[in-house]
């Protein structure tokens, strides 16, 4: 079954060899991978997601996702291979693997976090049955025999004609801007910071302090930006991802479904104590995750995938991305993302380490914050080496009594896209 490119036309045209537009899941396990254990999960599993064994194809100028029936491809490495190319048999998905790690690598534009999550949850359902001997629970796992709604198929917004029309809001003002702020022009090191904090101990101030563990990240973060550089002119504005198949109505669609929202760390907050803060970026999230808002973002995003649509070649396609990349950088002073507990069942008690690495939002830094196994981990995915605003948002957890560990700190890799248009 081909499937036409909509949602995914903006993630293919931004992606590049320097920023491939690709979500990496690494996972660590408890014991030493077996190679033909996981070959024979990755294979049972991708049976249960034809959707995403596809090969980017061009016809009458458009781009289809057409059948790609070659295997998925699994290597033995933490590097991975490009994706889109002979090396990873024209998918964009691939697997690889070393000593204990197993690692998924997607293509951002085909699926979201959620939507990777699914895939891992049915590998190491697969894997772990396999590989330890048990029979695991298949509550809430997709599995090979299940009938594949249709649901899971439909592109959700490509055919909508119902949505709201977006707010003509005034231009929204430059953001604080985090390389330029602290002198990182030079520094072009892709770097990934990783910190596990106690799920537990974590979820309890939020509890205290009414939060969220998305917002309170966002907030945290904010108060060490605005510790770093109080006198900076330009609003702190976090970008909060958000989930729309809520508010689509399409809780098993497939693709990426990813909207943001603002939080605003206004001056005005700067003195409140930091419960009051977190009520205010709570309060923010409310309003801007309604329905009706959401769906706005929603007709924004169809609209620039339509305006895509219409240019009539890669480059000139090209030129629209980047002026909108330029466009959205400029508002947004960092990202953070919060897929939810990422409930793996019974397969987590085999899992000792779990990071969700992505490219770096335009903004030059990104947060993804992963619950699995009892513990929170926050990924800083960085565009530059520096360690200054990791080290200020530590402070913060320090100050409000937070334990954490710094696990370690790796060099931000991830691999290539091929892209048609690059040939």
């Amino acid at each position: 079954m081909e499937q036409k490119l909509f949602l995914e036309l903006r993630p293919l045209y931004v992606t590049s060899k320097e920023r491939p537009n690709e979500i990496r899941i690494r996972i660590r396990m408890r014991d030493l991978i077996d190679p033909d254990i996981l070959r024979h999960a990755v294979d049972t599993t991708m049976q249960r997601y034809p959707y995403f064994c596809v090969e980017l194809q061009k016809r009458d100028n458009q781009y289809i996702f057409a059948e790609n029936h070659r295997p998925v491809v699994v290597t033995h490495s933490l590097h991975g291979v490009a994706l889109n190319s002979e090396d990873s048999n024209y998918h964009m998905i691939a697997f690889c693997w070393q000593d204990n790690w197993i690692i998924l690598d997607v293509f951002h534009g085909m699926t979201d976090g959620t939507g990777a999550y699914e895939i891992v949850r049915t590998l190491l359902y697969y894997y772990c049955s396999e590989r330890y001997d048990v029979r695991l629970k298949e509550d809430g796992i997709r599995l090979v025999g299940d009938e594949i709604p249709k649901e899971e198929w439909i592109d959700p917004v490509a055919n909508r004609t119902d949505l709201p029309t977006p707010r003509r809001n005034e231009e929204m003002s430059d953001a604080l801007n985090l390389i330029a702020s602290a002198g990182l022009e030079e520094d072009h090191r892709r770097t990934v910071y990783s910190i596990a904090i106690s799920e537990s101990e974590f979820m309890k101030f939020n509890l205290d302090n009414d939060g969220s563990p998305g917002t309170m990240v966002s907030l945290l973060l904010s108060r060490a930006i605005a510790k770093l550089f109080p006198d900076a002119n330009d609003i702190i504005r976090i970008t909060l991802c958000v989930n729309q198949r809520k508010a689509l109505h399409a809780p098993a669609a497939h693709q990426s479904l990813v909207g943001g929202i603002m939080l605003e760390y206004k001056d005005k907050m700067r003195d409140w104590p930091l419960d009051q803060q977190a009520t205010a970026y709570r309060g923010m999230v409310l309003a801007q995750n309604q329905e009706e808002n959401v769906l706005m973002g929603v007709a924004s995003i169809k609209g620039i995938n339509g305006l895509i649509l219409s240019k009539e070649n890669d480059q000139e396609r090209l030129g629209v991305t980047s002026y909108i990349s330029a466009l959205a950088a400029r508002v947004m002073t960092a990202t953070v993302s919060y897929v939810g507990k990422a409930n793996y069942h019974e397969a987590e008690q085999y899992i000792r380490d779990f990071r969700a690495w992505t490219s770096s939002a335009t903004d030059g830094l990104t947060v993804e914050i992963s619950a699995v196994n009892g513990r929170f981990t926050l990924d800083f995915l960085q565009t530059f080496s520096s360690p200054v605003f990791v080290n200020a948002f530590l402070k913060e957890l320090e100050e409000n009594g937070i334990v954490y560990d710094l696990q370690d700190v790796n060099e931000l890799e991830l691999p290539n896209i091929k892209l048609p248009w690059t040939e």
